[in-house]
C-alpha cells in the first residue's frame, strides 16, 4: 500500500480551492493528450464546497463536452433525494457548467440494488469500450471517521472484490444498501484523489496513511493505484493528528 503524496492546506476553504484547481488542471491534461477526459465524483462536505469553487473560478479552464462524468459511489435513492451523491453534484456543478447530458452517468440508485450495480457496469463498458478494466483519468474520494472509501466500510465483503467493477451491498451499521466502486476499479485510475478536511479525520488519516495495513479495518487503504498517482489533499485541521 501507497502512502501517496500529501498536500497541507490551510483550512477547509484553501484546500476546497486547491482542489478544484487541480481537477481543472488533470481534466485539460487529458482532454489535451486524448481528447477526452473522465472523472468519477464523490459526495460529501468537501467535495460539495470544491465542485462550487470548480463551477466559480475554473470551468473555463475545462472544455465539458469531451468529459464523461460518473459517480464512485451512491446511496441507494431516487436521483432527487436530498442525501443523492448525484444530486448534490448535479446541483453544485453540473446545472452550472457547459456538459451534454449524454456525458452525464449517474448510478439508478432508484432501482434494486443488484439491477443498479449491474447497469452501472454496463455503462462503463459503453463508455470504456474493450478495456480490461476502465482507466479513469480521475477519481475523488474522501475517508470516513471509520476510515471508509467510496461505499468500502470496514468488514463489508466488497473490500475483497477482484472481479466486478460496481457492486450493491447493505451496510448494516447505516440500515442503508449502497453502491459502490469496488477496489480494483479504484486502483485503476490514473489519479486517485482524496479529500479530507477537520479534526475529527485526523486520527483516521495517520491511521490509514502509516499505520499497519489492515483494508478490513481500514478500506481507504486499499487505495493504491497500480499504474497511477494518489494524492491527498487535506487542510491543517486534518493533519496534525
Amino acid at each position: 500500500m501507497a502512502a501517496g503524496e500529501l498536500r497541507v492546506y490551510p483550512d477547509a476553504q484553501a484546500l476546497a480551492y486547491e482542489a478544484a484547481a487541480q481537477i481543472a488542471a488533470l481534466l485539460s491534461e487529458a482532454i489535451a493528450a486524448r481528447k477526452s477526459a473522465t472523472l468519477a465524483l464523490s459526495g460529501g462536505s468537501t467535495p460539495h464546497l470544491t465542485y462550487t469553487l470548480l463551477a466559480a473560478h475554473f470551468s473555463e479552464r475545462v472544455d465539458w463536452q469531451r468529459v464523461q462524468i460518473f459517480w464512485g459511489d451512491e446511496r441507494c435513492v431516487p436521483p432527487d433525494h436530498p442525501e443523492s451523491n448525484y444530486r448534490m453534484a448535479y446541483e453544485t456543478l453540473l446545472t452550472q457548467v457547459s456538459i451534454p447530458e449524454a456525458n452525464i452517468h449517474r448510478m439508478q440508485g432508484e432501482l434494486p440494488p443488484d439491477e443498479a450495480a449491474l447497469a452501472y457496469e454496463q455503462e462503463l463498458r459503453a463508455v470504456f469500450g474493450e478495456a480490461a478494466i476502465p482507466r479513469f483519468d480521475l477519481i475523488l474520494l474522501g475517508l470516513g471517521d471509520n476510515g471508509h472509501v467510496a461505499s468500502l466500510f470496514p468488514g463489508t465483503a466488497a473490500i475483497e472484490e477482484h472481479t466486478r467493477w460496481v457492486v450493491a451491498h447493505y451496510i448494516e451499521s447505516l440500515e442503508s444498501w449502497r453502491l459502490t466502486f469496488t477496489p480494483p476499479l479504484l486502483n485503476a485510475a490514473a489519479t486517485a484523489l482524496f479529500l479530507v478536511s477537520g479534526s475529527r479525520k485526523g486520527r483516521r488519516l495517520k491511521q490509514v496513511r502509516e499505520g499497519p495495513y489492515r483494508p478490513q479495518r481500514l478500506p481507504a487503504q486499499i487505495v493504491a493505484p497500480t499504474d497511477g498517482k494518489l494524492l491527498w489533499l487535506v487542510d491543517a485541521q486534518a493533519a496534525q493528528a
